[in-house]
Formats: C-alpha cells, structure tokens, sequence
C-alpha cells in the first residue's frame, strides 16, 4: 500500500482490489467449508439438544471456518475503506491536476495576449515607388511600433510626422502586425519623386 506521504498511483488501487479480491475468496471458501457440514452457517448451534457437542460435524473445522470468516470481514471492511479512501484521493489530484491545467492555459493564453503588442495605427494606402513601399510596407499591416512611437505613448499622426521628420534619411525601426505575425521593417525616410518622406 503507499506509505504516508506519498501519492497514491492507480496501481496502488489495482493492488488494493486484487487484495480484495483474494480475501472475497477466502471467504467464499470458508462459507463453502461450512456448507459442506451439513449446512452449519455462522450461527446454527454446534451442540445437540441435550447439550453435548455433535457428532454429525468437524467441530475444529467449523469454528475454524467460522472465526476465520469473522476476521475477513473485518479485513475486507478495514480495505474496503482503504480503496474508498484512495480512490478519493486519486479523483482530487486528477481535479487538481485538471484545475491546474486550465489555469496553466489561461495564463498562457493572458501573456500570449499582453506578449502581442497592441497596434495604434493601420496602413491604408502605400505609393509604388515610395520610401514606405521600398522597405516592405503593406496595405492593411497595422503598426505596434514606429521609431519611439508606440500605443502607449501615441496620441495621434503627428507623433508619426515628428518621428519621420526627425529621421529623414536615417532608418528606422518600424514593427508591424501582418496575418496576425510580427513582423520588423527597416524604414528610412527620405525625400522622393511624390509628397512627404514615406508616401
């Protein structure tokens, strides 16, 4: 059985009921012992109607059998209520377990979400040929990041507008969110054939 402390396996249980089992058929071959003299169960008397002992029957085996039965039932009782208890404690760390598991899923679901940065501006529109087009930008990428610029610090285009004034020809980090992935672009702002520094 498993020793204090120690979680109980489903093979303890297994070994519980083999036990239990074995005694169940000790049992079974004690009532048949008694059957077979002449029927004697657990309580018919064992001496004859003038008091001596009977004839009829094995005395020595009948109470043998008798108090041999006594002790397995208490056996049997004592690990019926040993297999109770372990099956109880088997169920709680499976719940346990389980709880655990959804929590474990849950937070990872939360730091998945907080890992994926929250964009604050979506590309509309990006002019062939322009700075913006030259480094890989797309329709409908939705920016978490522009230089310094981010969704907890952006407030609105002009933020952007500084960012790209301040940086003319130099490149800048820009970070987006395309098809749900993240994705870097390298940005430098610059002076071109149409209107402002990206286009």
């Amino acid at each position: 059985m498993a020793q204090p402390g120690r979680a109980v396996t489903v093979s303890d249980v297994q070994q519980l009921v083999r036990r239990k089992d074995e005694i169940e058929a000790q049992i079974k071959a004690c009532y048949e012992l008694l059957e077979d003299q002449k029927g004697v169960g657990m309580n018919e008397p064992l001496v004859d109607v003038e008091g001596f002992p009977r004839a009829d029957i094995d005395l020595y085996q009948v109470r043998t059998a008798r108090h041999n039965i006594i002790c397995l039932q208490n056996d049997h009782k004592a690990l019926m209520k040993e297999v109770e208890e372990a099956l109880h404690q088997l169920h709680a760390r499976e719940k346990e377990k389980q709880a655990k598991d959804e929590a474990e899923a849950l937070a990872e679901a939360r730091s998945q979400e907080q890992g994926q940065p929250r964009p604050f501006a979506r590309v509309n529109e990006v002019t062939p040929g322009s700075p913006a087009s030259l480094s890989g930008l797309q329709v409908d990428d939705e920016i978490v990041e522009f230089g310094s610029v981010n969704a907890h610090n952006f407030q609105n285009l002009q933020n952007i507008a500084t960012v790209v004034q301040h940086s003319e020809g130099r490149p800048l980090s820009v970070t987006v969110i395309r098809g749900g992935k993240k994705v870097h672009v390298g940005l430098t702002p610059k002076r071109w054939a149409g209107k402002g520094l990206l286009g």
